[in-house]
């Protein structure tokens, strides 16, 4: 395998190459065609007449209000797009990636103690820097998403106080969380040389873990609160269900979702060993506690039939992968000479033109995946409808969509390339639902 990643990388490394030209087609390309899904979609979202199957489901009113959020959502998507194309094409041409790179490359020598000196600490400030620059020039929009789009539809239940501290939290996250984990990944890529990859994957596999034990004791209380469930008949079924199952159940909370949004959910997660749901407090309050069990089941179908395991190991392969492939790249001085690098060159850097480079053959892996997900998603709802839970299952699946005016119809080319899960109307009819109306 080294020998094969050795003749790819020595083939890669042509003078003059036009690689920054390359991954700006790459773009623009990607932006065109998904630019094309979602004109295909938004015409699909103009439709006045609800799918047949779900006719008898839902009223006239809920689907024109469903298809007026969609249509919000998607002239919002139209605009959000473009300024993000637009923003990484002017980072390419203006050579932002070195000037923001020497910029912190002279306050590291200028202000930080020797001992903080060399790439590792310049990568690390480079990081923040980055990504403190991204969240600001997002931020516009994720504002207007929450106050004007989210709200107008009456599912924001965020203060500006409360989004804002929101906002601060994640960047004071990511930076306590991902600069140590970054600095690890670079001191590996530099001690090993080129076989990097295979000590990085087990490293970022270590990670993975940690996070799952982290996330719910420091990360989740910045933002949610989680309280056990109390004692009654819901508490009672998801614990039976568990047992029949013989799922790993160590906790059971409920999430105060409806600080923040309207929208419902319900979740698992945690080790092998030691498992945990988590259900938002709007489903528990919008729902009967069948239909509440119903889609915990479904959930917990997933996690019997295997659905998370090959997943987790498919997910590892395409890390080990992607690494593999990098290695091929991280000593290609055309590329880095192409953006503006010719004294040196930045393992980070490297790293984020390479995740440029793989966009496009992601999107078809992307596209792979959603199919399997969706063949997931179906055997899912036959687990639940085999443990006899049909019919609540189903009208759990259309009062969420009611709910959180989900989409009802879609693109089929739009679905195939975006969606994880099948539309409602393909889940009710694998499940052989009849029609009638949900309260």
């Amino acid at each position: 395998m080294m020998g094969l990643l050795e003749t790819l990388s020595v083939a890669l490394d042509r003078p003059l190459f036009p690689w920054k030209g390359l991954i700006i087609g790459f773009g623009v390309a990607q932006y065109v065609f998904e630019s094309y899904l979602s004109v295909r979609q938004h015409r699909k979202l103009c439709e006045t007449t609800p799918p047949k199957a779900l006719e008898g489901a839902v009223t006239q009113q809920v689907y024109d209000k469903s298809q007026a959020y969609g249509r919000a959502k998607s002239k919002y998507g139209f605009v959000s797009s473009l300024f993000s194309q637009l923003t990484n094409i002017a980072t390419i041409q203006l050579d932002l990636l070195p000037k923001l790179w020497e910029l912190t490359g002279t306050y590291i020598s200028r202000y930080a103690p020797a001992q903080f000196s060399g790439e590792i600490s310049q990568s690390l400030l480079f990081f923040i820097t980055f990504t403190v620059a991204s969240n600001v020039i997002n931020l516009p929009f994720s504002y207007y998403k929450t106050f004007y789009l989210e709200e107008n539809f009456g599912f924001n239940k965020q203060t500006r106080k409360l989004f804002f501290a929101d906002v601060i939290k994640t960047q004071f996250l990511i930076a306590a969380i991902g600069s140590p984990i970054l600095a690890g990944f670079l001191k590996i890529v530099q001690y090993f040389g080129t076989s990097f990859f295979y000590y990085t994957w087990l490293f970022v596999l270590f990670v993975q873990a940690f996070m799952i034990t982290l996330y719910p004791i420091f990360i989740l209380p910045f933002f949610n609160k989680l309280t056990p469930l109390k004692p009654g008949k819901l508490r009672t079924d998801v614990e039976a269900l568990a047992t029949k199952l013989e799922f790993p159940l160590k906790h059971l909370y409920v999430i105060d979702g409806s600080k923040r949004s309207a929208h419902s959910n319900a979740y698992f997660y945690g080790l092998p060993w030691s498992k945990h749901i988590v259900i938002f407090d709007t489903l528990i309050e919008k729902s009967e506690t069948n239909e509440v069990v119903a889609v915990l089941a479904h959930e917990l179908g997933h996690w019997k039939q295997g659905h998370t395991t090959k997943l987790f190991g498919i997910s590892q392969i395409h890390t080990f992968w992607m690494f593999a492939l990098f290695s091929a790249f991280i000593n290609n001085q055309s590329l880095y000479q192409s953006f503006g690098f010719f004294n040196e060159q930045p393992i980070i850097i490297g790293f984020l033109i390479f995740n440029d480079i793989l966009s496009p053959l992601d999107t078809f892996i992307k596209l792979l995946m959603n199919v399997l997900s969706r063949k997931f998603e179906y055997e899912a709802d036959a687990f639940a409808v085999k443990l006899g839970y049909s019919a609540d299952l189903a009208k759990s699946l259309i009062k969420l969509q009611i709910q959180n005016l989900s989409t009802m119809d879609t693109d089929w080319i739009y679905s195939s390339y975006y969606y994880t899960h099948p539309i409602l109307p393909e889940r009710l009819r694998a499940m052989g639902w009849k029609g009638e109306k949900v309260e």
